[in-house]
């Protein structure tokens, strides 16, 4: 199978860009959370011989794993807990038991000697050439034999990858399709979704939809089901935001809750009452804020969210959506159908730059998320396919450069209020594509390539260490 260049397409499913995990991180809690979940199924029967384990957290899953849970999500995920499914009250006090037990269950049933201080490790001077988010996991025997050593790394986005004898291979969860891709409309670059749209005289979100769908083997209801889930679980996460009793948010900012209040303060505006919550008299895109506001928070809580592409930009794509189906009464499959245009430009971008903050910055995550929700919204409203493009196009590009420096590695501030205006920026991105005709002067896959390229060019202490920028603009006292 190959595209129109001749070159391999994307195979991933949007389904593997959507994974429904928990909060705060998908680089430094999902994906190491999931390395752990392999390293134990690696074990296989040789679980029985562990006596004792040794975690090693690197680059910057040392630096600002502990904001973001690291140690909590890799011995929850040693312990057989899912991202997915369980319980994200004991992932977080995972930590704690462990402190407390000196002891954990390896794969849910064999208690093995675990000392959190000694055999739990934040290295941040050693190298990371691989990938700067790094986790290495060792198991002994009895006899101090290592029984299985294994070497992952968080690519962003949940996604993880293991260190082979033959370079980097994908672990984790995958796809089960009945029959391996066999795409009707192969892609390898945005070149290549135009080029079909426009002999097919079809939408991208068509597009994507008969590739999940025949191309993997799948009904379209089958599809639509899976996306159904997606977006209930996305409203869900809004809803949890929305109506949450807590006040601040954990881990030491003592950053204010405010998605419930601006909530209750609009409502009582439309209700006559304004209290002094002033507004500017066009473009309102408040409602659009709070969606947002309520995902960015539940996600800092250690909440259920969905990765789109990363948790630390999971707001902004419901967010919009959300807006439009309140705005224009779009059904739930109308919904999906815009999933699956976003998604494609998500995996674009994790193909040809990243999707890792640790890796390129936040233009690699608020800007991706961004760029999916323009070129959806930019669908939804009634824009062609190119449309789309130069919507995803624009919003990347107003993204260059932007970087990742969370205060004290907590994805609070300014993560948070960033995933409100990227949310925002995306509807603004759709709504100036759709005034042209969809020819611009710089391409979408362009575009994308300077993103890697700036993201390399970019300091180490921009990239998600907590090192510089607004990281170390509060005064520790």
């Amino acid at each position: 199978m190959t595209t129109s260049a001749g070159k391999k397409p994307i195979l991933s499913s949007v389904f593997e860009l959507y994974k429904i995990g928990i909060g705060p991180s998908s680089s430094h809690t999902v994906g190491p959370m999931r390395a752990a979940m392999d390293f134990v199924e690696r074990l296989g029967a040789r679980r029985g011989e562990v006596a004792k384990l040794k975690v090693e957290l690197l680059g910057s899953l040392a630096a600002t794993g502990w904001g973001h849970g690291t140690d909590r999500a890799v011995l929850a995920g040693l312990m057989g807990l899912a991202p997915d499914t369980g319980d994200p009250r004991e992932i977080q006090l995972s930590a704690e038991r462990v402190k407390k037990e000196k002891t954990l269950r390896l794969g849910g049933d064999r208690e093995v000697p675990f000392s959190y201080d000694d055999d739990l490790l934040w290295d941040r001077k050693k190298p990371t050439p691989e990938h700067p988010n790094t986790v290495c996991f060792t198991a002994f025997s009895a006899g101090g034999a290592k029984i299985v050593e294994e070497e992952y790394y968080s690519v962003g986005g949940g996604f993880v990858e293991r260190k082979d004898a033959e370079g980097r291979v994908r672990c984790g969860p995958r796809i089960e399709a009945p029959k391996q891709p066999d795409l009707p409309y192969p892609f390898e670059t945005m070149a290549d979704l135009l080029e079909h749209a426009k002999k097919a005289k079809l939408s991208f979100s068509e597009i994507m939809e008969a590739n999940e769908a025949e191309g993997r083997g799948f009904t379209r209801e089958q599809v639509r089901e899976r996306l159904r889930k997606i977006w209930r679980t996305m409203k869900d996460t809004i809803a949890a935001g929305l109506s949450s009793g807590e006040r601040e948010l954990p881990g030491g900012l003592h950053m204010a809750r405010k998605a419930k209040q601006s909530l209750e303060r609009l409502r009582a505006e439309v209700g006559g009452d304004p209290k002094e919550f002033p507004r500017i008299p066009f473009g309102d895109l408040r409602r659009t804020h709070i969606y947002a506001l309520a995902v960015g928070e539940e996600n800092a809580a250690g909440g259920r969210v969905v990765t789109a592409p990363t948790n630390g930009a999971a707001a902004i794509v419901p967010a919009v959506l959300k807006t439009f189906q309140d705005e224009k009464g779009l059904t739930d499959d109308e919904i999906g159908r815009a999933l699956l245009t976003a998604g494609a430009v998500g995996l674009l971008i994790k193909e040809h730059a990243s999707i890792s903050g640790a890796e390129v910055g936040c233009q690699g995550e608020v800007g991706s998320a961004s760029a999916m929700a323009a070129a959806a919204a930019a669908e939804m409203a009634g824009g062609s396919p190119q449309h789309c493009e130069y919507a995803a196009e624009i919003a990347i590009e107003h993204n260059l450069g932007l970087t990742c420096d969370p205060i004290k590695g907590l994805v609070q501030a300014p993560c948070i209020e960033r995933n409100a205006m990227g949310a925002a920026k995306a509807i603004q991105a759709a709504s100036y594509a759709l005034m042209s005709t969809g020819q611009h002067l710089v391409s979408f896959d362009r575009v994308v390539r300077t993103m890697k390229r700036t993201g390399e060019d970019m300091n180490r202490k921009y990239k998600e260490t907590s090192e510089g920028g607004l990281a170390v603009s509060q005064v520790e006292c």
